[in-house]
């Protein structure tokens, strides 16, 4: 090789390599959080993002700091690719496995890997079905229940899989807009979607035991934001729902809205009962914990302008993270109000 080309290839060596960092910095800027979970153990937090990067923090080293000596390792223990550029859509722990739905697909990884492994080897994978339009359909929300996955996409479909054989075993037909979210308590399955309907399941009989539309309450519309419903959660007496529609809560009995909330929101995309308090995350400069009667208890700043996503557990370790529209992640101790902030690489 002579000296010309010798300088050349170097030239372009280098070029290759600023272009691949620029482009790692690009994403890292840019990067959105649609999910995250905890690992059966309660020890790591897993997330997923638009890249299709799945990324593991060691939740039992932020908790413990006296462990990391002077400096908090806040760096992600683990991360992997699942698809390239493809964004995780939806992610769901159970006990044996991280499952994770992108576009058309559903991939199963042991919690082995999920922890450990760089190459992220998938277990086992479930292909839907194309839609009308010849297209795949994105895995936007999943619920599992009796070894049964329900998964909430963009065709309008709830999809009923059997988790040991990998077999769509039934699909559940009554949007008529891709699903937002899905929500499971005992027998029931509540399904919110771009179609502004909430339908509540019985997922004994698989039929539709009533609906609500939100948009259509004059209390509860906010037409300039549409009629999507982001959210929706379910305990035995109650439903809480919300998106374009303010965020509200309806009794099973009457199925009329007992409390609507007086957040200050541009869309609701989470939201969750969880005891004797409500959860909700969406479009706004907080993350909101509130009562039922609708005072709310605690405001939380947020990162991320849009929350997408919250998890939360009370064992080993009580914690509640949110993110979003950003590569951070916040983390409260409490629920009240927030002690850390993870950053994805």
């Amino acid at each position: 090789m002579n000296y010309e080309v010798h300088q050349k290839f170097l030239y372009l060596t280098s070029l290759s390599a600023s272009c691949l960092q620029f482009k790692m910095l690009i994403k890292s800027f840019y990067n959105s959080i649609l999910n995250l979970t905890f690992t059966p153990c309660g020890n790591y937090l897993v997330s997923g993002d638009i890249y299709g990067q799945i990324t593991v923090f060691n939740l039992y080293r932020l908790m413990n700091p006296d462990l990391n000596g002077p400096n908090l390792d806040t760096k992600p223990h683990n991360s992997f690719t699942v698809q390239e550029d493809v964004q995780i859509n939806s992610i769901l722990a159970t006990e044996s496995f991280l499952i994770v739905g992108v576009v058309g697909e559903i991939f199963g990884y042991t919690w082995k890997v999920v922890k450990n492994s760089k190459d992220g080897k998938v277990a086992w994978k479930i292909e839907l079905p194309y839609s009308e339009v010849l297209s795949k359909p994105d895995v936007n929300c999943m619920v599992a229940k009796d070894g049964l996955l329900y998964a909430g996409c963009g065709d309008n479909k709830i999809y009923v899989i059997n988790l040991e054989g990998g077999h769509i075993i039934r699909t559940l037909v009554e949007h008529s807009d891709y699903i937002h979210s899905i929500f499971n308590a005992g027998d029931e399955l509540a399904s919110g979607g771009e179609d502004g309907v909430v339908n509540i399941w019985d997922i004994r009989d698989k039929e539709v035991t009533f609906k609500i539309e939100p948009y259509k309450n004059d209390g509860i519309a906010r037409n300039n934001l549409g009629k999507w419903i982001g959210a929706v959660s379910i305990s035995d007496d109650w439903l809480l729902c919300g998106g374009g529609p303010k965020l509200s809560l309806w009794h099973f009995r009457c199925m009329s809205p007992a409390t609507i909330f007086p957040i200050n929101d541009q869309g609701i995309h989470y939201a969750e009962i969880v005891g004797d308090k409500l959860l909700a995350g969406g479009r706004a400069n907080h993350f909101y914990n509130m009562a039922f009667n609708g005072d709310v208890v605690s405001q939380i700043p947020t990162s991320s302008l849009t929350v997408f996503t919250a998890a939360h557990q009370e064992n080993p370790y009580r914690a509640m993270c949110m993110a979003g529209s950003s590569p951070k992640i916040d983390i409260c101790s409490n629920f009240n109000y927030r002690d850390q902030v993870l950053t994805l690489e």
